[in-house]
Order: structure tokens, then sequence, then C-alpha cells
């Protein structure tokens, strides 16, 4: 009895790992990370029942991906709907949590000292696009239920934007079951929508029109920007 059920158990498992493989959009340069970016798609395309195209991105060149914050689940939904590699900016106390530090870091997600020198993470994101990557950060600065009144958004996307000349793509997420908690939302199937809004190119002298249209984007509060 015990072989039939390891039997089905290594089937199992390489039944997963097969179509894991075939759903792997990016190389992340690591057999390991691409095979998890196919099981975070179909995770996320399964399980929360995600909808919506793919993101439009450049095809080269830097970019800058925003959204709300609702809940842990957030990255992963943006990953799985992404043709292209996210550096996601997050802060260094969820980067340093044991055991993950070594997936952020292959991941090449930015660390956010908050309480030391942000300026810091600031500088390695605006490199990043400098070398034509896509960075993505989540303006709230923190898991937000969205029924709260929307707090004023940090001002460091548009900040890169002008200095960098990426453009801005901003989405809204809504559909996730749990909102508001972090690991909660991961284990409750729901039915994602990730509406995204046409880009939004920023200079120094228009960066708090361009704040206020991003809050309006992301905030899901308009049908389009």
């Amino acid at each position: 009895m015990f072989y039939f059920f390891a039997f089905i158990f290594l089937s199992l498992l390489a039944v997963l790992f097969f179509m894991a493989r075939r759903r792997t959009l990016i190389d992340w340069q690591h057999p390991g990370l691409n095979w998890i970016d196919g099981l975070n798609r179909l995770y996320c395309h399964h399980f929360h029942r995600l909808q919506g195209k793919m993101i439009t991105l450049p095809e080269q060149g830097a970019a800058i991906v925003v959204s709300n914050h609702i809940s842990g689940l957030d990255p992963l939904l943006l990953l799985a709907i992404s043709p292209r590699r996210l550096r996601f900016l997050i802060a260094s106390e969820e980067y340093e949590r044991f055991g993950f530090t070594w997936l952020y870091r292959r991941a090449g997600c930015i660390p956010v000292d908050r309480q030391g020198r942000p300026e810091v993470a600031f500088r390695l994101a605006l490199r990043a696009l400098a070398e034509g990557e896509v960075v993505a950060l989540f303006p709230q600065g923190r898991i937000q239920h969205p029924s709260e009144t929307m707090m004023r958004l940090k001002s460091g996307a548009v900040r890169l934007a002008y200095l960098s000349g990426a453009p801005i793509t901003p989405l809204h997420i809504q559909g996730v079951r749990g909102v508001g908690d972090v690991f909660l939302p991961l284990f409750l199937p729901g039915k994602v929508l990730i509406q995204q809004y046409p880009p939004i190119e920023a200079t120094k002298e228009q960066s708090k029109a361009v704040l206020y249209r991003m809050a309006d984007c992301i905030s899901g509060a308009t049908p389009s920007c």
C-alpha cells in the first residue's frame, strides 16, 4: 500500500512539474526560478481564477509597474500576468524573512530600509531602470483594505519615472478574498481581475498631477485614465 501511494504521489508531482514547465514564460537564469514562475502562473490562473490579459509592457527597455496593495497575494498576481521579469521593491523586514531571502535575492527584489536609508533602494531601482529592466512597487507603502480611504501615495514611482524617462503602467487588483491580510488570501480561492490603465509619462513639473492620476487608476475610481 505504501508503494502504491508513493507511486501516485510521485506521478502527481511529475505531472505538476511538467505543467509548470510548460507555463513558464520568463527565463530567470535559474532552472528553479523558471519552474517557480510556471507554478505561480498555474496557481494564480487556476486557484485564484485570475482574469484579464497579460500586462502590456514595452518588449525592451525600462518600465515602472504600480498597483494597489490589498493582500500578500498581490506580487504573485502581478508576476503571473507579466510577460517580463519584475524587480519588486519590498520592505527590508520582508526581504530578510527567514527562508525567503535567497528567493528574493534570486528574483532581483530590491529591499527598502524604511527606518534607515530608503535612498539606497531608490538608487538601486534607478540603476535597474537605466539597465532597461521593469521595476514594480506598491505606492501605498503597505497593505490597505479597499474599504479604507486611500492614503496619500508615496512619490517614489513618479520620481523614478521622471528621472529615468520610464513610463508608469498603473494596475488595479480586485476579486481577492481575505483582503487586508498577508497570508490568508493565499489559501482562499477567488476570482481575481487585474485592470490595466494606459501608461503615464512623468516630468518633474507635472509630478503632482501624475501622482493624482496614478492614485485614480490604482484605486479603480474611474473606468479609464
